[in-house]
């Protein structure tokens, strides 16, 4: 089993709930994204709690993104950088061996929602063509996707292609005029609203506009099928505390001054 761990911190101090969060759910892969810290500070930080060693693997083009994991490197290599997403190719002894595609992608405070549409398109050929190169689809794509997972760059069949059924994805593939496009299953479909074991989204804004969600499901994970009989819906978690302290405020909404305006995500995969 492996454990991963995704924080968009806001370039916040927030080192004690970090390493706090680490050791609860015994976090195998952490993911920072707006990161105010050197590696080297949170390897520090990280290497004191645990006997077994955290490492980090960055290439200097990715200045959006950090990954820490507990696999020395011939394990966890990246294997394709910019500056808005890190791929590694996860390949540990004895396990499965699959892609995890960590991304912090555009703003929308700098982007149309129909650039980022675009944009998503790049990124999900990006990601086909470290599929061929690797020989297989076996794909997790995490980060803060900054879309909803009903947008166009996330569902669209040449961006990322995010489908909320299972049923559906496990088809593997759709056609299209004559052009075959894959799935990837997003179960984050099935954590929005307040109707769900935890918050309504990841992320919270009230902005005085016509159309205003307030919750936005941001961060995210998605699946390829070949992976999904390693994953099970109950090993995914919107996290709201670190087991002392809780990162919502009094009336629910995530507490932004003290922690971040984006909530954790913790899942799992049985490899």
């Amino acid at each position: 089993m492996i454990s991963f761990l995704l924080w968009n911190i806001q370039k916040k101090d927030l080192r004690e709930s970090i390493v706090k969060l680490t050791k609860q759910y015994d976090v195998d892969i952490l993911m920072l994204i707006e990161s105010p810290y050197k590696p080297i500070f949170v390897l520090s930080v990280l290497n004191k709690i645990t006997t077994s060693n955290y490492f980090d693997y960055s290439i200097s083009l990715c200045d959006h993104v950090q990954v820490y994991t507990r696999f020395p490197s011939e394990f966890a290599k990246p294997i394709q950088e910019d500056n808005r997403f890190t791929i590694r190719h996860i390949s540990l002894p004895g396990a499965t061996c699959f892609l995890l595609v960590v991304t912090h992608f555009v703003s929308k405070v700098n982007t149309s929602d129909q650039s980022q549409a675009m944009q998503a398109v790049d990124f999900a050929r990006e990601i086909i063509r470290v599929e061929k190169r690797v020989g297989h689809s076996r794909t997790i794509i995490t980060g803060d996707l900054n879309m909803n997972p009903f947008e166009d760059g996330m569902v669209s069949a040449n961006g990322l292609h995010g489908i909320m059924s299972r049923d559906i994805a496990q088809k593997n593939t759709r056609t299209i005029q004559g052009k075959t496009y894959g799935f990837f299953y997003n179960p984050m479909w099935s954590l929005m609203g307040d109707a769900t074991p935890g918050p309504a989204g990841t992320h919270y804004v009230n902005r005085a506009e016509m159309i205003n969600y307030f919750w936005n499901m941001y961060d995210q994970v998605l699946i390829r099928p070949d992976l999904l009989d390693k994953f099970q819906n109950r090993d995914l978690e919107i996290v709201s505390s670190d087991g002392e302290y809780s990162f919502l405020k009094p009336t629910g909404e995530p507490d932004d001054k003290n922690f971040s305006d984006h909530l954790p995500l913790f899942f799992k995969l049985l490899l």
